[in-house]
């Protein structure tokens, strides 16, 4: 690849919709055009993260993630180099992790809760999003999906919504806000926002950047 490819970056506190939100922008593009790099590949193993006060494990905190890998792997991708990752599965002893191929794009989506606060990576950036919603609607959300899909027990859930995911977006997360390009408002839909951006990127892709 002649040609630096052009990064965006898209993060937003737990239950803003980002993962919807980039899954929606990356299927309306071939593979070859662009490549999503998330950051939930990057965690560190259970056994070497940080453990509360109470003694529950932190996975909300950005030393929870290997970003010198992450890096690394943007680097690479940067270079027109594959990466070779193996899933992460939420520390389900029941999933068998895939190896996932990530191959260089024209255009390298990076996106999690903490891109935008390692340094390294953000400055890489051409194109900063960040997905925003109301917090009561974000703690719904975070239930809604950690009972349903990861049948966590309700008390865990606002137990470390309260002591590990708020308080880690307060720190975080919610300071990038300013700096970024675009905020995109969550509340109720975020379909506007994504047809402009697809538009923006696609301008992008047939420019050359």
């Amino acid at each position: 690849m002649n040609k630096k490819p052009y990064i965006i970056g898209i993060s937003g506190g737990s239950g803003s919709g980002k993962t919807t939100f980039v899954k929606s922008l990356a299927d309306k593009f071939d593979k070859e055009h662009l490549c999503v790099l998330s950051q939930d590949n990057y965690y560190k193993p259970r056994e070497h993260q940080i453990v509360d006060e109470n003694g529950e494990k932190n996975f909300d905190l950005p030393e929870s993630f290997n970003a010198e890998e992450y890096h690394k792997d943007v680097m690479k991708l940067i270079a027109g180099e594959d990466v070779v990752l193996k899933e992460y599965t939420y520390n389900n002893p029941l999933a068998t992790p895939k190896e996932i191929i990530y191959k260089s794009a024209p255009i390298i989506l990076i996106e999690g809760i903490f891109i935008y606060h390692f340094k390294a990576v953000s400055n890489l950036m051409d194109y900063k999003i960040f997905i925003d919603a109301d917090e009561h609607l974000k703690l719904i959300r975070r239930i809604q999906r950690d009972r349903v899909e990861r049948n966590y027990p309700l008390e865990d859930v606002l137990y470390r919504y309260q002591h590990h995911v708020y308080p880690s977006y307060r720190d975080f997360i919610l300071p990038y806000k300013e700096q970024c390009d675009v905020v995109v408002n969550n509340n109720i839909s975020f379909e506007k926002a994504l047809d402009s951006i697809h538009f923006f990127l696609r301008e992008k892709l047939e420019n050359g950047n």
